[in-house]
């Protein structure tokens, strides 16, 4: 292999995506040719700074489902066959993709997705909840899943419900406090319909689930990351609820307590101390 062909082989070289032929030739050349070999170099300096030294940060919910969404229309009756070098790419990535959904199913499961905090949430609760209500909520972000009923009134949103479930979930207006109501929808948690209440925080989506509980005293909760998501979950009067967003901690917190000062206004008594 010549120069040329070496050094536009390169950058997928660095990346191992190379088939093990083009690989070995490759390899060959390097240790004979010096300049070649100062490429080489540089290239995997360029790539070591690159991971070491860029910060990553996770695109949005609502960003995510928009490239999905936009990634399936542009394909909708299957997929063009790519050139070879892409195709690989592809393939490897498929294969990374597959490998990361089964490391996070064994993660989850292992872990119970346990949200929370010692001493202060309900730790009895099964952590097969958990992990059902963090698939409804990532499921929730595929296109036209996110709503049965789109509506910024709570005056649509919570007499939607009536007639689907067998109690009335808690739908207050936080557009002032930077939480707009985006709409509702009815889910499937633990074996049993569910409400679930979206509001979103920039460009952030926030799911609220709720049901009656099956017993159990009043409890609150402490969000935690889980997967790059978090997660909160109390009970109250009767009610189980659970949120699931990729929000910072903090604002999630903040739209907790209003949700809950919102609840307790509802039912006439007063927000309990934290």
């Amino acid at each position: 292999m010549n120069c040329a062909a070496t050094r536009e082989r390169l950058s997928a070289y660095v990346d191992g995506e190379l088939p093990p032929d083009e690989a070995a030739a490759v390899a060959e050349h390097l240790t004979s040719c010096a300049a070649c070999a100062l490429e080489y170099e540089a290239v995997l300096k360029t790539v070591r700074t690159l991971r070491e030294g860029l910060v990553r940060h996770r695109a949005p919910d609502v960003l995510r489902a928009r490239v999905r969404a936009a990634l399936r229309d542009q394909q909708p009756d299957g997929v063009v066959a790519a050139p070879a070098p892409i195709a690989r790419r592809r393939e490897w990535r498929v294969r990374w993709s597959t490998a990361a959904a089964a490391a996070l199913a064994i993660a989850v499961g292992s872990s119970g997705l346990t949200m929370v905090a010692a001493g202060r949430g309900p730790s009895s609760e099964p952590p097969a909840v958990a992990e059902e209500v963090l698939a409804s909520h990532i499921r929730s972000l595929m296109p036209e899943h996110l709503t049965d009923v789109q509506s910024t009134d709570q005056h649509n949103v919570k007499p939607w419900f009536n007639g689907r479930l067998d109690f009335s979930p808690t739908v207050p207006r936080l557009d002032d406090e930077g939480f707009p109501l985006l709409g509702g929808r009815l889910d499937y948690v633990h074996g049993r319909p569910v409400a679930a209440v979206v509001y979103g925080r920039r460009q952030h989506v926030i799911n609220v689930f709720s049901w009656p509980a099956d017993s159990g005293p009043d409890a609150d909760a402490a969000p935690e990351p889980r997967h790059g998501y978090n997660m909160l979950h109390w009970r109250r009067a009767g009610v189980e609820y659970w949120i699931a967003s990729d929000l910072n901690a903090a604002e999630l917190r903040q739209f907790a307590e209003l949700l809950r000062r919102a609840d307790s206004s509802s039912r006439g008594a007063a927000p309990s101390a934290r």
